[in-house]
């Protein structure tokens, strides 16, 4: 009876530790319950794309090199009645203030892209501050104030101690892609809009450069193709959730139930 009792014990510790370790793999909201209870670090990531059930995507083209087509992108952009978002890296601005003015004054978003367009993971906190505090002071002084609350990382870099100084002490919410059209690396214009049909979806962030070589071929097939595919072309601010969210570890930001 004794050994019966003794057997009976290990059998529960033994479901018990099953249980717990099962319990400790399921995630909420993508993130495992085992990160929450047992203090562990949760990667942080930006958003990447949104959950949502409207046919509606965004448009945004990184700004660091050249601006020769900038004006005939946003002349583009007017004619299909659409927006988009441009990420500006702080000596951009600087090369070509009246372009700043020129998206600006066209009513479409601007966000920042750094300063220098350094990889921000490799540089320590106060150096990331000075990169995003100059490229926005860059910017604002021309568009005026608070105007700037979008970023995303050069080449697509981040890492938690990134993310939390944007978001926390400068508001920003960072923003990455699903739909990566690689205009930068000489497609056609008929290759990246192929490229953009086949990938996008509801909520996508489309990445394009603002000087890539064939984006003026390509941008007026994409959005062609994207309206009549019934999809309303944004940009990022109209896009993502301002309130009352979270982004899962896929980078999808949701709405909390």
């Amino acid at each position: 009876m004794q050994y019966l009792i003794v057997k009976r014990k290990y059998l529960l510790l033994f479901l018990t530790v099953v249980v717990l370790a099962v319990v400790l793999t399921v995630s909420i909201y993508n993130t495992p319950i085992s990160a929450v209870y047992l203090g562990e670090n949760i990667r942080l990531v930006p958003i990447y794309s949104v959950d949502t059930e409207e046919k509606q995507v965004a448009i945004s083209f990184d700004s660091a090199w050249g601006a020769d087509k900038t004006k005939a992108i946003v002349d583009t952009i007017k004619e299909y009645n659409v927006n988009a978002t441009f990420f500006l890296v702080g000596f951009w601005t600087e090369d070509y203030p009246d372009m700043l003015k020129y998206i600006h004054d066209n009513g479409l978003e601007i966000g920042t892209h750094s300063n220098t367009h350094p990889d921000l993971t490799s540089l320590d906190s106060e150096s990331i501050r000075l990169e995003l505090k100059t490229s926005i002071d860059l910017i604002e002084n021309i568009i005026g104030k608070d105007t700037v609350n979008l970023f995303r990382a050069p080449y697509g870099a981040y890492n938690n101690n990134l993310l939390n100084i944007a978001k926390d002490e400068f508001g920003l919410n960072t923003i990455q892609w699903d739909v990566d059209t690689l205009d930068w690396k000489g497609l056609t214009g008929v290759e990246i809009c192929n490229r953009v049909m086949d990938k996008v979806k509801n909520g996508s962030i489309i990445l394009c450069h603002n000087n890539s070589d064939h984006i003026l071929d390509a941008l007026p097939l994409m959005l062609t193709s994207l309206i009549n595919a019934g999809y309303k072309v944004t940009s990022v601010g109209e896009l993502i959730m301002h309130d009352n969210y979270y982004i899962d570890n896929l980078g999808i930001q949701r709405k909390n139930i």
